[in-house]
């Protein structure tokens, strides 16, 4: 089946599914869930086997996947993320009468979903972008990431078995497989409305740029990696410098560190420094080996350190053991903050278990950091009410750079919920005013459409004056669920 054929169907399916109830579409998406957890046994082995994840983890993210598409249903069941808007007609209005302006999101057309390599459930076939998509009313064509593609492909089964049973357009969802030509000419095609990837800057760029050169250009929700910095101020770190070292080494090399919101970087004060660094040390020291999710990955995060350890700026802690296919081990560095604030090169995101530590010298200083950072997805700041209170600038500035702004704990670990923002600052993202986790990322495949002076029987069911459907509107600029008077 070439692309047209592809585009040509899913457009047609989305002049049907966009109409559809929000019931049955919720039911489409609660019919996804439960025929992945009746497949439960076959995908945790499939998935296990192709990414080198442990039997636990890939439990987890099952569960993880299904989760999130239930928060989906239960979203569209709810309809108020239409954001229904009404201006009621005021014809008595002096100079001029007041028109009659209700407005409302609505689904944009197929949308083109790439898997990602270190999730291959959460952030894959039936991952957020692909259930957020079909949550919002729009048809995707997705396609499978060759780290995993028997995986891939099965969950695409379940997805159109799911969309059979519930009498879903067959359209709807289509997998695809291929290499970069398929990307990129996905992201050509002119029936596609929007792209969602996760993955590496260099693509995530690629297929941005690709997408702007189009005669009509689409947008992007590219997650392109972040090293997710972690300030450290004096007060809390002296009182518990031992447990937040453990603390940091445990969220470092989860997953053998293959997280988007993995803490690639720690900002530590210089008297301090020798201390934290030997509490690091020792928790690496028994962080065994872990195996990568394919050997390019490894590959790529022993080049990645080759290049950095030939800059003389760097004092390296621990270095990798023994290179190995799969099996890396956990690699420190240590670098002043006048150093690092020279050259960008260390603020590039290290795909693996690999920390470099920024010594300051004062708080001075990190302000020049801030203004220095990237965007990020998450930023945390370890430090006491009295300190954080003190550092009200730097926060203002730190604010400017990341998604997710962290006052405890680590980063690592994504909420699927309401209030979740899973996207920054470029280059973490192209679209800092998106998330890719929680009930916000339906917003990205919709797009907002007025009626004036519409006639009631045409209108859409959110915006008639009985509201049928029973949702949060905004009506002359209070938000209410009453029915509007003539």
């Amino acid at each position: 089946m070439n692309l047209d054929t592809i585009f040509s169907a899913a457009q047609e399916a989305f002049l049907t599914y966009k109409s559809i109830s929000a019931d049955k579409k919720a039911e489409f998406l609660e019919k996804i869930a439960e025929i992945l957890e009746e497949n439960r046994s076959a995908i945790v082995l499939m998935a296990g086997r192709e990414s080198n994840l442990p039997e636990g983890r890939i439990n987890g993210e099952l569960g993880r996947t299904t989760g999130q598409i239930k928060l989906f249903a239960s979203q569209v069941r709810d309809g108020s993320w239409v954001e229904a808007t009404i201006d009621p007609a005021d014809p008595t209005r002096t100079p001029l009468p007041k028109a009659d302006i209700r407005r409302m999101l609505i689904p944009i057309g197929p949308v083109v979903v790439f898997g990602a390599s270190n999730f291959p459930l959460a952030f894959s076939t039936a991952g957020g972008d692909t259930i957020s998509a079909l949550a919002a009313g729009c048809p995707v064509i997705y396609k499978g990431h060759p780290a995993h593609p028997d995986t891939s492909k099965f969950v695409g089964e379940c997805i159109s078995q799911a969309a059979e049973k519930c009498g879903i357009p067959a359209g709807v969802f289509t997998h695809v497989e291929g290499g970069v030509k398929m990307g990129q000419d996905l992201v050509k095609h002119p029936l596609a409305k929007a792209v969602a990837f996760t993955g590496s800057f260099g693509a995530g760029k690629s297929l941005f740029n690709i997408a702007n050169d189009r005669k009509e250009p689409i947008p992007v929700y590219a997650e392109m990696g972040s090293v997710n910095p972690v300030f450290a101020f004096q007060g809390r770190l002296s009182n518990e410098l031992v447990p937040l070292a453990q603390s940091y080494v445990s969220s470092l090399t989860l997953g053998s560190g293959q997280f988007c919101t993995n803490p690639g970087l720690i900002f530590v004060p210089r008297h301090l420094a020798a201390n934290f660094e030997s509490a690091v040390s020792e928790a690496l020291q028994t962080a065994p080996s872990s195996p990568m999710l394919h050997e390019g990955i490894a590959d790529s995060y022993y080049k990645a350190l080759d290049n950095l350890q030939t800059r003389p700026e760097l004092k390296w802690v621990k270095v990798p053991d023994a290179k190995h296919l799969i099996n890396v081990s956990p690699a420190l560095a240590e670098i002043k903050a006048s150093d690092w604030i020279e050259d960008d090169i260390f603020q590039a995101e290290v795909f693996g278990s690999f920390a470099l530590m920024v010594v300051y010298e004062n708080e001075n200083e990190l302000l020049e950091v801030a203004k220095k950072l990237h965007g990020q997805l998450t930023i945390t700041l370890w430090g006491d009410n009295a300190e954080l209170k003190n550092q009200r600038e730097l926060i203002s500035l730190l604010e400017e750079k990341c998604g997710r702004l962290l006052f405890t704990g680590v980063p690592t670990g994504v909420e699927v919920g309401y209030a979740m923002q899973h996207g920054g600052p470029y280059p973490s993202t192209t679209d800092a005013r998106s998330t890719s986790v929680g009930a916000h990322a339906i917003k990205r495949f919709a797009r907002p459409i007025a009626f004036q002076d519409m006639p009631s029987a045409l209108l859409p069911d959110a915006l008639k004056d009985e509201n049928p459907l029973g949702i949060v509107r905004q009506v002359n600029g209070k938000f209410t669920i009453e029915r509007i008077l003539s």
